[in-house]
């Protein structure tokens, strides 16, 4: 089986600190390759992979401003699709913008969903519904109006995060700093229940930051540290007495929930979108409504066993997992595409 993996070009795959996509597109090429599959990585060409790199910009246009996104974007996805009769199966992370060339190629195109930035977009996913096959990232993101080949839940490599039974006291908010993620009420959890918060993400929206978060700041209750990469991403979240994650929006996911119950981190979350799906309520955290059943929460955070959720984490959302639940999409596609 020839796969080509294409990943977006904002960031490099796998991402040096932020880059959700790039990050599940690079687990999902180097499982592939573990299991002897023959994979082309379509991504920036200062990506790292086991398999063969295709690429036609030196680095992401968030990390080369000197770039047009969009230029580089069309250049990116042709690239790819000039070269799809020598793949069996196309697996796009590329949202929406491949789609157009589907009816135009062979080669049958898997596309995860990861997620829907605007209702807007939809008209392009109906459009080429008959031609693509979609995956969703959990069973709470799937449109009505669209239809599904699977849903598979992102993988997380267990290797780059740590169980800590003995964590610290100090809560973390881990993700972008916007009003969707939640940041200024994970800071007011964290002062109800005078707890230190741990800030760590990239600022998406400045002048949320400069209204909602940046008055709060300081170096002893609540300490901003910016982006993280692996390493410090690990110790961060395996130290942690537990995640907040108070989100405003359906997430379709979200990998550092995931992250943390892999170092045995419980998660204090909003109960919108996926979050049913990733937390056990009770076992592995909690789902709440508000900041006070947040703060509620908290106090039966010691009741939680970590090694519990970091059995979890491996059961439902390791790359192995992942990998294997792609390479059965992937066979029934081939499948379906041999009888047409």
């Amino acid at each position: 089986m020839r796969v080509a993996i294409l990943s977006p070009v904002a960031w490099r795959t796998p991402p040096r600190h932020y880059g959700p996509w790039e990050q599940v597109a690079s687990n999902i090429a180097e499982g592939l390759v573990k299991k002897g599959i023959d994979v082309t990585l379509f991504a920036t060409k200062d990506s790292i992979t086991s398999g063969t790199l295709e690429g036609i910009i030196e680095h992401g246009y968030e990390e080369d401003k000197s770039v047009e996104p969009k230029v580089v974007e069309c250049l990116h996805i042709a690239h790819l699709m000039e070269q799809a009769s020598n793949f069996d199966i196309i697996h796009n992370h590329f949202d929406f913008l491949p789609l157009t060339y589907s009816k135009l190629i062979r080669t049958p195109m898997v596309t995860t969903i990861h997620g829907f930035s605007s209702p807007k977009i939809l008209p392009v996913f109906k459009k080429y519904n008959d031609k693509n096959y979609y995956v969703s990232i959990s069973n709470a993101d799937r449109s009505r109006e669209l239809s599904y080949i699977a849903t598979v839940y992102n993988g997380i490599d267990k290797r780059l995060f740590t169980l800590n039974e003995n964590p610290e006291d100090y809560l973390l908010y881990f993700g972008r700093i916007h009003h969707d993620k939640g940041t200024w009420e994970a800071i007011q959890i964290a002062k109800k229940a005078k707890k230190k918060l741990i800030i760590s993400g990239i600022v998406q929206d400045q002048a949320y930051f400069e209204e909602k978060v940046a008055p709060w700041l300081n170096d002893d209750t609540v300490v901003f540290v910016g982006s993280s990469g692996p390493e410090k991403r690990d110790k961060l979240l395996q130290n942690a007495f537990a995640l907040l994650h108070p989100i405003n929006f359906n997430e379709p996911f979200g990998l550092s929930v995931a992250e943390a119950m892999f170092c045995g981190t419980p998660v204090v979350a909003f109960k919108k979108g996926s979050m049913p799906e990733l937390i056990q309520h009770g076992k592995t955290g909690f789902l709440v409504q508000t900041i006070g059943e947040a703060v509620e929460a908290l106090k039966s955070i010691p009741q939680i066993n970590r090694s519990y959720c970091r059995r979890w984490a491996e059961k439902n959302f390791s790359c192995e997992k992942m990998v294997e639940d792609y390479i059965q999409v992937y066979n029934r596609i081939l499948q379906k595409s041999q009888t047409e």
